[in-house]
C-alpha cells in the first residue's frame, strides 16, 4: 500500500477545512500568513511574484528561484490578497454568488503560486536556510488564514448567499461551491464570538509552528542517520542491484565504505528483506523506526503532547466533543464510530493471519537451524516472510525485480492512462525544473491532440527531500469566465538512483506505489469542472485515496506486464509462470501489511478520541497496542514520533483510517470491471472517468460512487483480496503451493 503525503499548493490534501484559504484549501504546513506591520513589500522584480508565463498556459519559473526570495514574496502576495478580500467583504452591493463566492475563487492567484513553489522547496529541497524561513513564516501564515475566516463582514456575505432562496437558481456546481465555502468558514470558527476567535487563532498559530518543528525533526533524523556497511560480509544476502544502490549511496554521502543504507523506507525495507546479517537488520530497523524518538533536540514526543492538547481545545471551541469528531464531520464516514467499526472488522482477521504467518516463519527458521529459543523479532519479519514466500510459492522478489525497471513502469502507467483516460504523454524540455532529476511531460488528449496539462516526475531520493511518495498539484484545472486553465501535477518518489546510468530496478511494492501516486495525478488531470476550489483531488479525506487505490489494480494486468515488465538485461517480458506465481502469492503476508497499517490508523483515532487528556505519546502507543493485542513481531507502519501524516499538519489527523476506507471503495469499484469485460472495458472506464475522476468535489462523494457503481460499496471485495474471511465466517489458511516450474 502506498501512502500519500501532504503537499503544497491547491492539492487534493485540502487541509481539513479548518484553515481554509480564500484561494483554496491549502496545506496546513504552508497555510496563509499575516503580513507584519511595517513590512516592506517586495517588488515584482521578485520572480516568485511574476505570473507564470510560457507555453502550456504558463509554468513556475523554477530556474529563477532563490531561497531568500520566499519571505518577501509571501509577504507581498499576502498583502495583495488581503486587499482583494477586503474589497469583497466591503462591497456595497448585495451579496450574490458572483460578487462573493465567485469573487473569492478569483482572488489570491499570486499567493497560491508563491505557496506552491514554497511548498516544493520545503519538501524537496530543504536546507537550513529554508527551514529557518519555515519556522518564522508558519505561525504568521496561520494567523493570516484566520484573518480571512474570521472576517465577520466576509462571512455574512457568504452566509447571505448560502441562505438565499435564489441559491436554487444556481447551477448544481455553484450550489456545491457555496456549500463548501460556507461549511469551511463555519468549521474554521466564523460563528464564534470575538474572545473565542482570538483564542482559536492563537491555537492555529501555535500548531503551525509545532507542525513545522515536527516535520523538520523527522527530516533531520532521516538525513543525519545512515547505516554504514563496513565490510563485504555486511552486504551478505543483498542482490547485485541492492549492493550497487548501497555503493552509490556511499559515494553520494562521501563515505568510504562498501555501502550505505540511508534512513528512508525505499532503502530500509529492501535491506530488512534480504540482508542475512541479523545484527545489522536490527540496527537498520531501530534507526528507521526510532525517528523522532531518540531524545535530544529532534525528539518529537513533547511536541505530540502539545499538539494533541491544542487540537482538543480547538475542537471544544468549535463545538465538537473531540478532534476526531471535528475531523470526520464532513467525511464519508461522518463519525469516528463508523471509522472504528470498519477498522475493527478488519483488525481481528488481520491479527489472526499474522499468527499464522509467524508460525510459518518460526518453522522455517527452525528448519534452517535457528536456536531453540529463537523468536521472530520485528527486524526479522520481512526477511523470513520472503523466505516463506519463496518456499511456498517459488517466488523470489529479487527475480521479480529484474523485470521492473523504473522507466519501463512509467511507460506502462502512460499506456494505462491512454487506455482508460485517452491521454498521451509527450516529453518536453522547454520547461524549467527545480532539480536535474526532475523530468516533464505534456499530457494531451489522444484523439484530438488537445493540451490537458503538464506532469512533472521527481523520482529519486536525496538529502533535503522528505521520504515517502506523494502527488502535488501546482495548478488546478478550471474554466471560470469561459477561460480554460489546464492543470499542472507532479509525482514524487524516493527511489535509489541507478549507478552510472544503469536502470533503476524497483520492487513490486514500489511499482504498486508508483501506480498509486499516478492515480492521484490522473485524478487531477481528468478534472473537468468550472471552479478551482472544487477541482481535481480537492475532495474529502476518506475519498481522495480512492482513485489512487483503484489504479493499483492495473499494474498486474497481462497487458501491462507483457509490454513493460521487461528484463533489464535481456529485454524479454516477464515469464507467464512468474506472473502466475505472483498472482498465487497475492494474499501472502496480508496479515503483516494490514496489521502494521491498521495499528497506525487505530492509534491515530484513539489519540484524537482521548479528548483533553495529557498524553505521553510513547506510553499511550505502548499501552494501546497491548490492549489491541498487537503482535510483538510487528510495529506500526508509522510510529507516533515520526507519524508525519498526523503531526506535520492537520492533513490526516484522525484520518489515517481513510486509506482503508478508500481501499474498500477501490476494491468494490474494480469489481465493476471484472464483472464486465475486464480491466480495460471501455464502458466501465468511461463511467469511472465521468463519475469519479472528472467531477472533483462538485458532487457528494457517496452520490458520485452510487452513480458509478449503481449501489453503495461493499466490504466483500476487500476481504477476498486480502484472503480474510468475512466477519462471522471461519478463518481459512491459504493452502501451501507446490513450487512452480522454472522452465520459462
Amino acid at each position: 500500500m502506498a501512502y500519500f503525503s501532504p503537499a503544497a499548493g491547491r492539492t487534493f490534501l485540502a487541509s481539513t477545512l479548518l484553515t481554509l484559504s480564500f484561494t483554496a484549501y491549502m496545506n496546513p504546513t504552508s497555510s496563509l500568513a499575516q503580513a507584519a506591520p511595517g513590512t516592506t513589500i517586495a517588488t515584482p522584480a521578485n520572480p516568485l511574484l511574476a505570473p507564470w508565463a510560457g507555453p502550456y498556459g504558463g509554468f513556475p519559473a523554477f530556474d529563477k528561484v532563490q531561497v531568500n526570495q520566499f519571505k518577501p514574496a509571501l509577504e507581498a502576495a499576502m498583502a495583495e490578497n488581503l486587499k482583494e478580500i477586503q474589497a469583497i467583504a466591503s462591497n456595497p452591493q448585495p451579496a450574490t454568488f458572483e460578487n462573493t463566492i465567485a469573487a473569492l475563487e478569483r482572488a489570491g492567484n499570486t499567493l497560491e503560486q508563491v505557496q506552491t513553489v514554497y511548498g516544493i522547496w520545503s519538501g524537496s529541497l530543504s536546507s537550513p536556510e529554508m527551514q529557518a524561513i519555515q519556522r518564522e513564516m508558519a505561525p504568521r501564515m496561520a494567523a493570516f488564514g484566520d484573518q480571512i475566516t474570521q472576517n465577520t463582514a466576509l462571512f455574512k456575505r457568504i452566509e447571505t448567499v448560502y441562505n438565499s432562496p435564489d441559491k436554487q437558481k444556481l447551477t448544481p456546481e455553484q450550489q456545491r461551491l457555496t456549500y463548501v465555502r460556507y461549511n469551511a468558514f463555519v468549521r474554521a470558527g466564523a460563528k464564534l464570538d470575538a474572545t473565542a476567535k482570538k483564542r482559536l487563532s492563537a491555537i492555529n498559530q501555535q500548531l503551525a509552528g509545532l507542525f513545522t518543528k515536527f516535520s523538520q525533526n523527522v527530516l533531520a533524523d532521516e538525513t543525519d542517520s545512515v547505516l554504514v556497511l563496513k565490510t563485504s560480509a555486511d552486504l551478505g544476502g543483498l542482490s547485485a542491484g541492492l549492493r550497487d544502490d548501497a555503493a552509490s549511496a556511499a559515494t553520494t554521502r562521501k563515505i568510504t565504505a562498501p555501502g550505505v543504507i540511508t534512513n528512508t523506507r525505499s532503502s530500509i525495507e529492501p535491506f530488512l528483506t534480504y540482508s542475512d546479517q541479523r545484527n545489522l537488520r536490527e540496527k537498520a530497523w531501530r534507526m528507521f523506526y526510532n525517528r523522532g524518538d531518540n531524545g535530544g533536540a529532534h525528539d518529537n514526543n513533547a511536541l505530540i503532547t502539545e499538539i494533541l492538547q491544542l487540537r482538543a481545545e480547538r475542537a471544544k471551541l468549535l463545538g465538537y466533543k473531540t478532534h476526531a469528531h471535528l475531523r470526520l464531520d464532513n467525511t464519508m464516514a461522518k463519525t469516528p464510530e463508523a471509522a472504528m467499526q470498519l477498522m475493527e472488522q478488519v483488525w481481528a482477521p488481520a491479527v489472526a493471519r499474522v499468527k499464522e504467518e509467524v508460525a510459518d516463519m518460526q518453522a522455517l527458521a527452525k528448519k534452517e537451524g535457528a536456536p531453540a529459543d529463537f523468536k521472530i523479532e520485528p527486524w526479522d519479519y520481512r526477511y523470513y516472510a520472503e523466505k516463506v514466500r519463496k518456499a511456498r510459492y517459488d517466488l523470489d522478489q529479487n527475480e521479480v525485480q529484474q523485470y521492473l525497471q523504473l522507466d519501463k513502469m512509467r511507460e506502462g502507467m502512460f499506456w494505462v492512462a491512454g487506455e482508460l483516460f485517452n491521454f498521451t504523454f509527450v516529453p518536453v524540455t522547454d520547461v524549467p525544473v527545480y532539480h536535474p532529476d526532475v523530468k516533464v511531460w505534456e499530457v494531451k488528449d489522444k484523439t484530438s491532440g488537445k493540451h490537458v496539462g503538464l506532469w512533472y516526475f521527481d523520482p529519486y531520493a536525496r538529502p533535503g527531500k522528505r521520504s515517502g511518495a506523494w502527488m502535488n498539484a501546482y495548478r488546478n484545472q478550471e474554466r471560470m469566465g469561459g477561460k480554460e486553465v489546464t492543470t499542472i501535477v507532479s509525482n514524487n518518489s524516493n527511489f535509489v538512483k541507478g549507478k552510472d546510468g544503469a536502470p533503476t530496478l524497483i520492487s513490486w511494492t514500489d511499482a504498486t506505489t508508483l501506480f498509486h501516486e499516478f492515480g492521484h495525478a490522473l485524478h487531477g488531470l481528468s478534472s473537468n469542472v468550472t471552479y478551482p476550489t472544487l477541482s481535481g483531488t480537492s475532495v474529502v479525506r476518506d475519498y481522495v485515496e480512492f482513485p489512487s487505490q483503484v489504479l493499483e489494480n492495473w499494474l498486474p494486468t497481462p497487458q501491462v506486464l507483457q509490454r513493460f515488465a521487461l528484463h533489464y538485461q535481456t529485454g524479454k517480458p516477464i515469464p507467464q509462470a512468474l506472473v502466475d506465481r505472483i498472482e498465487k502469492a497475492s494474499t501472502f503476508n496480508q496479515g503483516f501489511e494490514t496489521t502494521e497499517f491498521l495499528a497506525s490508523a487505530l492509534i491515530d483515532m484513539k489519540l484524537h478520541l482521548a479528548g483533553d487528556q495529557k498524553i505521553d505519546a510513547d506510553k499511550f502507543e505502548r499501552e494501546t497496542l497491548a490492549q489491541l493485542g498487537m503482535p510483538s513481531e510487528i510495529v506500526m507502519r508509522h510510529r507516533t514520533p515520526q507519524f508525519s501524516h498526523v503531526f506535520s499538519s492537520d492533513g490526516y489527523s484522525a484520518g489515517y483510517y481513510s486509506y482503508l476506507w478508500s481501499v474498500v471503495l477501490a476494491s468494490d469499484a474494480y469489481g465493476a470491471f471484472t464483472e464486465a469485460g475486464g480491466p480495460y472495458d471501455k464502458a466501465v472506464g468511461q463511467r469511472l472517468t465521468k463519475y469519479i475522476f472528472s467531477v472533483g468535489n462538485t458532487v457528494d462523494p457517496a452520490d458520485a460512487y452510487r452513480s458509478f457503481r449503481g449501489r453503495d460499496p461493499k466490504i466483500d471485495a476487500l476481504m477476498r483480496e486480502r484472503g480474510f474471511p468475512m466477519p462471522g465466517a471461519k478463518a481459512t489458511k491459504p493452502p501451501v503451493k507446490k513450487p512452480a516450474s522454472k522452465k520459462s
